[in-house]
Parts: C-alpha cells; structure tokens; sequence
C-alpha cells in the first residue's frame, strides 16, 4: 500500500537544480538485442552491498513509458508521472527504510505498450534510468554499475478495439500472461540473474534537464504531484455462477475456492460501486488451464450484434438498464487472459489500470484444478482528501455528493481522465474537474499540472491540442478558449502570480488564432478544426450550428467569455495594450451577436444570423458574458428554463447553466434542477456518466460538477477579488431550512451553519485570520471580518 506525500525537490542540497542544469550521471539504458519500439515488458535489477544503514538514500528515477519499481521485492512506487519527451518527468524516493546491511537488489518492470498503446502515451523508445542522490558516493546508477536486463516473455499484448468496445476506444492494450515463461522471484535477492544480459545504453546522448545547453531525447523534469494512493478493496460479493456451486472464499480473504478440473465456470463478482486501480489475484495449479478476467463499468442487456447502438460517444439505446439488476445482462468490456503453470502462490497484477464494477472470471480447467487463493482490488488514485463538507437533512443532496466526490477520485490519478474508455485529459473535462478539486480537497497541484501541459501542448499556429499528453493530435477551437479560462480561475482561487506569468504567451497566441478570425460583420468566422460544444443531440457531432460554415453566436460568446477572463489576468500585468484591445474587440463581438442572431419575436439570441435554431447554450453564454443587461438577465433564464424548443444543454453543459442561473439571481432554482443527477442514482449508477441520457461512459469528471455547486452556489461561497483574498458568502438554499458547509479556503477553514425560517435567515460564519468578505441575502449585505460571527436577515 502507498500513501506517500509528493517530495519532488531534493538531492544532496535539497533542490534539483544539479539534475536539471548538468548532465545527470546515469544514463538511460535498455535491452541490447530485443527492438525497443515494440511491445514489451523488461526487467531490470542491480545487486549492491551495503556496509551500514543510512538515514537517507534517495533515487532519481524515471522510464519511456511506464516503470514499477522494487526494493528487496518490495513494490516502493510507480510512474514516471505522465508526461512527454520534452517534459519526462522523473520521481524522487527515498529507499532508507527498505533496504538491509549486506546485499541489496534494486529492481525495475519497464513496459512500453508500443504500436498497442494508449493515445495519451508519448514515448520515444523502451528506456530506464535511475541515480543515486550524489551526496551518497553509492554508484548504483544505470549506465555505470553493473544492472542487468531481460525481456519478461511471459506477458503480449491483448490489442482492445472500439468495435469492441461499441464505442471510442483509446486506453491501450490489456494483457495475456503465460505463467510458465514468468521468471517468478525476480525482484528478490535470491534470484538467479546470471543468464541476464547488460543492458546497453538507449541514446547516443547524455541524460539532461529540461534547459540544458544541449539536447537529449528525453528531458527531464521533477514530479510535481503526489504519488498515487493504493490501498486495499476487498471485493463485495459473487453476483452470479455457472458451471459449479458459488463459493466467495477467495474474495473474502477467508480461504480459498477451488475450480474443478475438466470444467467450464463462469463468475460474476459484483463490486457494488464503481471503481478503478489494480487488482491483485492469487492462484495456484490449474496447469494447461485458460483464465480470462472481463472488467465492466455496467452489464449490458443482449442485444442482436447487428443492432447500431453507438456512434463514437453516444449511446443510441438504453443498454444498460439498472445497474444493479443482472437479470438478461452479459459482460461486455476489456479483458485479461491467465494461462496457469501449475505453480504455487502465482500473482498475477494487470500491466496498466483496470476500471469496474462488474468483474467475470471465465475459466476453463485441464486434468488439474485451478486454486484461487486471493482476488481483491487496490484503489489506485490521486490522493485527494475530502475536506469539505456538505450536510443537510436532505439525504439525497447527500447521495449526489457522495456520487460526485467518487466520480471525481475515479477520474483522476497523474492527470484528469476518462479512466475506461480514453485514459485521456481533455480541457472541457478538466476545467470543471480542476475546480472541484480545489473546492473539496484544497489541493491544487494536479490543475497546476494540466494548465502547464496544456501549455506545453500549443501547436504552431498558437492554439492548445484539445486533450494532451497525446500522441495524436486533436484541437478543439473552443476548448483552447476554455484553457485561458482554466487560468482565469486559477488566478481567482490561487495567489501565484509567477505560475500564472509563464501562460501570458499562451493566452495570447489562441486569442490571436480567434481574432483573425473576426471578419467585417464583428462575429467569428471560417473555423477549422472540430469546434465541440456539447453532446446535445441538436448539435451534429456536438458543433453548433454555423460553426463550421458559417456564423454562430455560440462560438462568438465563447470567445467573448474568454477575452473578458483574459483581460482580467492581464490587467494584473498591467498588458494594458492586450487589455484594451480585447476589451474592444470584446463590445464589438457582442453588439454583432445582437445586432445579426437577436430574435426580437422570442426574446433570445439564435445560433446564426438566419433566426432558424435557438438553443439554451447561446443564452446561457449571453447572460455569462453579459451581452444581455444585467436587468435583462432574469428574464432571459427564465425562459432559458422554461423554453423546451431550445436545444437543451446536457449534464456537461449544465455546469455553465447553473453559473448564469447563479449570476442572474436565480440560484435558488438550482436544487429543483437536479433531475439528472438523481435519475442516474436511481438507474443504480455510483458515478456520474459522460452524458445524462444512455452514457457509454459510466464515469466523467465533467458529470462531478455538484461538488462544486453545493459549495460555490447553494452554500454561496466564491470569491470576490482575484487570489481569494477576501470572500463572498451569498447562499441559494432554495427549500432547504438548514445547512452545515465547511470549505478548504487558501488560508483555512470557511466554516458556516445556516438557519432559514420562511423570510428569515440566520447563519453562523467562521472565517480564517485576515480574510474579510461579505454575506449578501435578498439585496441586503452585511460585512464579514476574519473570526467567528453570528448574522441574521430578513
């Protein structure tokens, strides 16, 4: 089990400076026959003696593309944490504790998925490096010492398609492991390695730093994150058998289950709750037997295979039913295949991460019986902690959070993901993620993290790829914008100007990209590229209307939010020319929008200037952007909510409804709106999926936005200057008459108890040392200063 904190900034002098401005003494390695461009699982290891203990003994660590790393047969940690060639991430652990007086063995499992792999992996070629902190005068590092190397050909890949998948499939292969070509104990000190090779070097260039004067193919840089949270899942119960009578032993740590020989058995194990990370079985016997492991977020009803049900990310068809009902339902997703040597105690831990609720165990027996000792998951996850908190006497707002508190931890671990279908980080997910991060963990190091790869993933002509890292590009014009806007909420919720200055060029070569790209009339035009907005059924392939070949509102809006953001933070740095010149092109965009896509008849603006299609999207950004009058506003929601021509928003969109409810005054709505989220927790679903209606993916961060509402929105909490220095408290409690929140502030604790009797509130609000704010209810305000206070309104 690993829990550590993130120590990403030590050598010797307790920095990395020596690792990022010099040549690094190790040198990346791998095998020296075996090709390094293809699939492959290797193993390396160095054997050293040690004459006394040491308090501190830390290692430099990195691989293309994935390593695991042991210390005595001990798993210490995994990574690098994601990245690309020019950002190679390298971990920093500290191995004292692990390691014993005489010898030692230092072990690493390399994988590189190769022509199989995941999109988000970028890789040069199977390599591996590791060196020792230089203040220990111990060279253990890889190039020098004496390492040796095998390819581990027990493991080849299972290639998983989207055929397969009845949609997009982008997360890599899964695996199929010969247990009799397993070199077992491998990691340990005892093993034999003297048929092991040496490894030769993987470059004709030195390891360096990102910055150094000259090139390598990997630069490498610290980890900026924790390391993941691992801990223990014991698996709930056996859902369904066939072939044998049902036994749970083997999930309940409680003994073991045994598969006949000569015999065909299927069995279902139902989680109960969606989760995702790496689980761990142990067997033993069952020579000449064929175990296969299928991993699904839902079971699917049997369907004719002739039937179209998907079309990339939408579902067409109700395939999955309630999710706790298995009647009719067969297993359909990605899968694993053991084939058992005989041996005793084998273990068996997939190569990359597994995401589920339902697991199947198909296994066929030979003349001898298979033993399945153990089978449980590990968690495996970026280590949030929840420190927020959200209590009412309504149970269900307290399933919604529990839900979205789970969609959110399964959707991240080195970067914000979808973790079954794409293992990818894309901006318009990531941006809502981001923001609940911050408002239930208070940790902010993984938005750090994507704002500085989406920076790193701008193209020539300036704008961002749409999701990165990614080894093929793809750019969503409209996501580029939501990226400027990731910033912008950085610089509200965070006070790190420095961070924040490194973007300025970023945020203004994709404002330039749009900007050439207003023509005569004020409006955006002559888009390229895939200008996604939302799944809605009325958008084809999620476009608006215009986008592509004509004029849309929507994308003009788009634009006009993101320039406002954008002026915001670099009026901070004083770009009063930038600011100006956006602030200009700003009003003249929104008086084009008005003046060519305004219906005066419905009260609304169109998506294109022939007034043929309106939806809630465009509104929602007219009020958000505040194209409409502040005393327009209201009414313009109203009928936003209330219109069912418009094309509606779906469950990712509604997080931008909600905000311009909020701003319009009509937060107090949002509770009645929550139908989506509740129907989902009523179809059994645990998570929230990628759309509201049929999801292929049962899992979204996107979907996780009630984490944030109930805090920023019902309880009313945001802030009210850039860096959060001071607060405004402004509830939309709807028909609650309670509420207890506790939110993670930058400075501490923001505790506050609310009391509500018909026109009257009554509210309890601490706030940490030196913040002030305000508490606003129905037009009147009331000051807060740092400490604790007792406020009554009518």
């Amino acid at each position: 089990m690993i829990t550590p904190e993130s120590t990403v900034t030590i050598n010797g002098s307790g920095k990395d400076i020596d690792l990022l401005k010099y040549t690094w003494k190790a040198q990346w390695i791998t095998h020296p026959t075996e090709s390094t461009l293809d699939y492959g699982v290797f193993l390396f290891r160095h054997v050293f003696n040690l004459e006394s203990l040491v308090e501190t003994f830390n290692l430099f660590v990195s691989a293309d593309n994935r390593y695991r790393l042991y210390v005595n047969g001990e798993s210490v940690c995994y990574g690098p944490s994601i990245g690309d060639l020019g950002h190679q991430r390298y971990e920093t652990i500290d191995v004292a504790d692990k390691l014993k007086v005489g010898e030692n063995v230092i072990a690493a499992e390399v994988v590189n998925f190769g022509e199989y792999r995941s999109v988000s992996q970028v890789t040069h070629q199977t390599a591996f490096i590791l060196q020792a902190d230089r203040t220990l005068n111990f060279d253990i590092n890889t190039g020098t010492a004496d390492w040796k190397v095998v390819k581990n050909k027990a493991f080849s890949p299972l290639n998983i398609t989207s055929d397969m998948m009845n949609g997009y499939y982008a997360a890599g292969p899964c695996d199929k492991v010969d247990a009799s070509a397993y070199p077992w104990g491998w990691n340990t000190i005892s093993f034999n390695d003297k048929n092991w090779l040496s490894p030769k070097s993987a470059t004709t260039e030195f390891a360096v730093g990102r910055g150094f004067i000259y090139g390598g193919a990997w630069h490498l840089i610290p980890r900026t994150i924790p390391f993941m949270e691992e801990k223990i899942e014991q698996f709930n119960n056996v859902a369904r058998v066939s072939g044998m009578e049902k036994d749970e032993a083997f999930i309940n740590n409680c003994g073991s289950t045994i598969i006949p020989a000569n015999s065909k058995v299927k069995i279902l194990i139902d989680q109960t709750y969606h989760t995702t990370g790496f689980p761990e079985l142990i067997y033993s016997k069952g020579k000449g037997s064929e175990l296969k492991i299928t991993y699904a977020e839902a079971l699917f009803k049997d369907v004719s295979s002739n039937e179209s049900v998907s079309d990339g990310n939408l579902i067409h068809v109700d395939l999955k039913g309630n999710r706790n009902n298995i009647e009719g339902k067969s297993i359909l997703g990605y899968y694993d295949i053991l084939l058992p040597d005989g041996g005793e105690n084998r273990f068996f831990k997939p190569l990359s991460r597994r995401t589920y609720r339902f697991v199947e165990l198909e296994i066929e027996t030979k003349s001898e019986a298979l033993i399945l000792n153990n089978y449980h998951g590990v968690f495996t996850g970026y280590p949030f902690i929840e420190k927020a908190k959200f209590k009412t006497t309504d149970t269900s707002l307290e399933k919604i959070w529990k839900a979205s508190w789970r969609t959110l931890r399964n959707s991240a671990d080195e970067m914000y993901y979808d973790s079954y279908y794409e293992n990818l980080q894309y901006i318009g997910d990531t941006k809502i993620a981001s923001l609940i991060s911050v408002y239930v963990s208070g940790d902010d190091r993984l938005m750090r993290k994507a704002i500085q790869q989406f920076d790193d993933s701008r193209t020539s002509e300036g704008l961002t790829q749409s999701r990165y890292p990614s080894n093929i590009v793809q750019i969503i014009p409209p996501f580029s914008l939501i990226w400027v806007d990731m910033i912008y909420d950085f610089f509200m919720y965070r006070n790190d100007p420095e961070f924040l200055r490194q973007f300025i060029p970023g945020i203004k070569s994709v404002i330039d990209w749009f900007s050439i790209r207003v023509d005569e009339t004020g409006m955006v035009t002559n888009l390229k590229w895939w200008n996604f907005t939302d799944w809605t059924i009325d958008f084809p392939s999620g476009i608006p209307q215009g986008a592509d070949d004509g004029y849309s509102a929507n994308i003009s809006l788009q634009f006009v939010k993101t320039l406002e953001n954008a002026i915001a933070v670099l009026s901070y740095f004083n770009l009063n020319h930038e600011v100006k010149t956006y602030q200009t092109l700003s009003n003249r965009i929104k008086k084009a929008v008005l003046e060519k896509c305004f219906d005066s008849n419905k009260g609304l603006i169109s998506e294109t200037p022939d007034k043929e299609a309106f939806s809630q999207h465009t509104n929602i950004l007219g009020v958000l952007t505040n194209t409409f009058e502040d005393s327009e506003q209201a009414v313009i929601m109203k009928k936003v909510l209330e219109d069912k021509t418009l094309f509606q928003a779906t469950i990712y969109f509604k997080f931008y409804l909600f905000r311009a409810l909020q701003k319009s005054g009509m937060g107090y709505k949002y509770l009645d709106l929550l139908g989506s989220w509740r129907g989902m927790i009523d179809n059994g679903m645990t998570t929230y999926g990628e759309t509201d209606i049929n999801p292929r993916s049962e899992c979204h961060a996107w979907s996780a936005s009630p984490n944030f509402d109930f805090i920023h929105l019902v309880a009313g909490i945001y802030p009210a200057e850039h860096s959060y220095k001071s607060v405004i408290i402004e509830p939309n409690l709807g028909k609650l008459d309670k509420l207890e929140v506790e939110f993670p502030h930058p400075q501490g604790m923001i505790k506050v108890l609310y009391v509500k009797a018909k026109d009257k509130i009554e509210a309890q609000v601490l706030l940490p040392y030196r913040v002030n704010g305000e508490f606003k209810w129905k037009g009147k305000s009331v000051k807060l200063v740092g400490g604790k206070q007792n406020i009554s309104l009518r």
